[in-house]
């Protein structure tokens, strides 16, 4: 896997997923992704990423130790719609739903929905409500 170049700076560096049936999930997270507009980073014998995802086979040389279970993962939105256009295409392509876009209690603007990708694991998709960022990301390009 050769990597020219990778954003940094956000709250998650990589989090990775090892997936039973890894085309079912490839679908799955090509179609959740792109409706996050995050592009698809490539793919391997075992694998693929996307930014700070990684999705391998239990058997991929990156996956080491037992299968763990279920995890939550959160991606950003930029603004409601995007929430919205992420649990219609996760529904759209192998995905349960896990709670509906709406406001949560956790702060105030905290829009997110909810489904569970083909494995069961939780996957988020939130938008913080009107906020001032420093920058977008930190591109390090190699």
């Amino acid at each position: 896997m050769e990597t020219m170049e990778i954003h940094r700076g956000r709250l998650i560096d990589h989090l990775q997923l090892v997936v039973r049936d890894l085309p079912k999930a490839q679908t799955f997270y090509t179609a959740v992704l792109a409706a996050l507009q995050v592009p698809m980073g490539g793919t391997g014998e075992g694998y693929f990423w996307a930014d700070e995802l990684f999705v391998s086979t239990a058997d991929s040389q990156a996956a080491q130790g037992h299968l763990t279970g279920r995890h939550h993962l959160a991606f950003q939105a930029k603004d409601r719609a995007m929430v919205e256009a992420f649990h219609q295409a996760a529904l759209a392509h192998g995905g349960t739903d896990n709670g509906a876009p709406g406001e949560r209690p956790y702060h105030p603007g905290y829009y997110a929905a909810f489904v569970l990708d083909p494995d069961g694991n939780n996957i988020e998709a939130v938008f913080h409500g009107e906020a001032q960022r420093s920058a977008d990301s930190v591109r390090v390009t190699f």
